[in-house]
C-alpha cells in the first residue's frame, strides 16, 4: 500500500485549518490532483459527510466517494473509494507558534487488479505529496 507523510507549517491557527479542511469541497483549491469535489447531501459538514470527487493523477481519471470519518479539533480523516482503490487521507493539526503544524498522511490501497500498479503508485504519491503541500500552504495562507 503505498502511503506518504508530509509535516509542515502554516500562519492560520488550528481552528481555522481543521474548519478549512474539513469540508473536502475545498480540495478544489488545494489538491493538485482534484478537478472537482461536489458535496453529496446537505446540512452541516460533520462526521459521516459525503463528496464525489473526480481526480486526475498521472493523466489518468479516477472518481471517489470520499466520506468524513473523523473530525476533532485536532484530526480530519477522509475516506475515499471506488471499486479499485481506497485512500485515506489523515491530517492532524497541532499549534506551532501562532500558527500550526500539520501532518499530513494518505495511505492508499489499490485492489484487485489495480494492486499491480501500487509500486509504480508510490512515485506518483511522493510527487502528489510534495505539490498537495506546496498548494494547501498557499490555500491557507491566502485565507
Amino acid at each position: 500500500m503505498p502511503s506518504v507523510s508530509r509535516t509542515f507549517t502554516v500562519r492560520p491557527a488550528p481552528a481555522a485549518v481543521v474548519d478549512y479542511l474539513k469540508d473536502f469541497a475545498n480540495a478544489e483549491e488545494w489538491d493538485p490532483g482534484t478537478e472537482s469535489c461536489t458535496r453529496i447531501g446537505d446540512g452541516p459538514v460533520a462526521v459521516g459527510a459525503k463528496w464525489h470527487n473526480v481526480s486526475k493523477i498521472a493523466g489518468v481519471t479516477t472518481e471517489l466517494e470520499y466520506e468524513l470519518v473523523e473530525l476533532t479539533d485536532s484530526k480530519v480523516v477522509l475516506v475515499g473509494r471506488n471499486d479499485s482503490a481506497t485512500s485515506t487521507d489523515t491530517i492532524t493539526v497541532v499549534p506551532s507558534g501562532t500558527g500550526s503544524e500539520i501532518t499530513y498522511v494518505a495511505d492508499l490501497e489499490m485492489h484487485g487488479a489495480a494492486k499491480l500498479a501500487a509500486p509504480a503508485m508510490k512515485l506518483v504519491f511522493e510527487k502528489l505529496a510534495s505539490d498537495t503541500e506546496e498548494q494547501l500552504t498557499r490555500a491557507l495562507e491566502s485565507r
